[in-house]
């Protein structure tokens, strides 16, 4: 079966996500062998990771031609609310219309348990499978060397204490949390990775951005070498999101060996466990807590469970995992075919 990995939209993700996602996917493509083609005429499966008209379009082509369509559902309703300008307005459209677009994969592909269970729950009756986005345990490790190219470039002296957290600036990510808490621990500086459109973030967000602390720095979206070089010089990495199909960064993060804090939502629950691989916290107080636990506490056991979970989502054991399903697929269509033999 040759793939081909559908690319419209990207220019659109490829600071999301969505497009480590895609990267991540034809990494797992080289390295496990599969057959991979940059021709659609030559292509038997069609891999589709957006859902913009062009994605739909691809895909409804596809499927004339009697291909098979791997719709990845990177996409809900719940992780689109409280993100830009108007969204949780939209959010019953959008939903409506991811709908519309899974329903065109012959399979759906979501990265956890529980995001499968939210696209179950929309009454997909395609099979659903949950597969990590998967992480580059090899390139994402730790190493003192980036760590320090990280303090120098921003001018952060050794014995600083650092958090550094990434996302959107939106809502959805816990920017105000950031916020709040770094303007209850002054001494700590508190850097914040990554951005969005303008036009779409809310004004609430632009105005808290504006009245930042003199400890917060918004450094922007980097590239992923300068992001590893943050997770090695930080002392903490903590994630606010209140919402995630999975969250690749807290893996990036993981496989850097840095100590993790995320927020207890229903998306780690099963894999990620408080105390063993990462700590949990509710609210800016645990968050807080668990942070300074953190900085006075030797975490090298900690640290050691996480990287050896990021490992377990590394990119060649994922790409495993993924021809199993193309081999499943293809067990089904044989199959498929022999019924019809037989009914005629």
């Amino acid at each position: 079966m040759k793939i081909y990995l559908y690319k419209g939209g990207f220019s659109i993700v490829r600071k999301s996500g969505v497009g480590s996602a895609i990267r991540h996917q034809e990494q797992m493509l080289k390295e496990t062998g599969a057959l991979v083609t940059d021709q659609w005429r030559e292509a038997d499966v069609v891999h589709i990771n957006t859902v913009f008209p062009d994605s739909f379009f691809a895909a409804y082509l596809a499927k004339k031609q009697g291909k098979k369509v791997v719709y990845y559902g990177h996409s809900t309703m719940e992780d689109f609310r409280n993100s830009f300008v108007g969204s949780n307005m939209a959010a019953p459209l959008f939903k409506r219309w991811i709908c519309r677009c899974y329903r065109m994969g012959d399979v759906v592909l979501t990265p956890t348990e529980y995001s499968r269970g939210l696209i179950m729950g929309y009454g997909i009756e395609k099979p659903v499978y949950s597969i990590t986005n998967g992480v580059d345990t090899e390139f994402f490790c730790a190493d003192r060397k980036a760590g320090r190219k990280f303090r120098k470039k921003y001018q952060i002296p050794e014995e600083k204490k650092v958090v550094i957290s990434a996302g959107h600036l939106i809502r959805r990510k816990g920017i105000f949390d950031f916020l709040s808490l770094a303007s209850e621990m002054p001494d700590t500086l508190f850097v914040w990775f990554g951005g969005g459109n303008s036009w779409a973030v809310p004004r609430d967000v632009k105005r808290a951005l504006r009245n930042k602390p003199d400890n917060v720095l918004f450094a922007g979206y980097v590239e992923p070498r300068k992001l590893k070089e943050a997770y090695c010089g930080a002392d903490a990495f903590a994630f606010f999101s209140y919402e995630e199909t999975e969250g690749i960064v807290v893996l990036e993060a993981l496989a850097c060996e840095v100590p993790v804090v995320v927020r207890d939502i229903p998306v780690y629950e099963g894999w990620l466990e408080d105390g063993v691989q990462v700590y949990k916290a509710t609210d800016t107080k645990e968050f807080r807590e668990k942070l300074e636990k953190i900085f006075f506490q030797c975490g090298l056991k900690m640290t050691a469970a996480g990287r050896k979970l990021a490992e377990e989502h590394g990119i060649y054991e994922t790409g495993m995992r993924l021809n199993g399903i193309y081999e499943e697929m293809n067990r089904d269509e044989r199959q498929s075919r022999t019924d019809i033999y037989k009914d005629g």
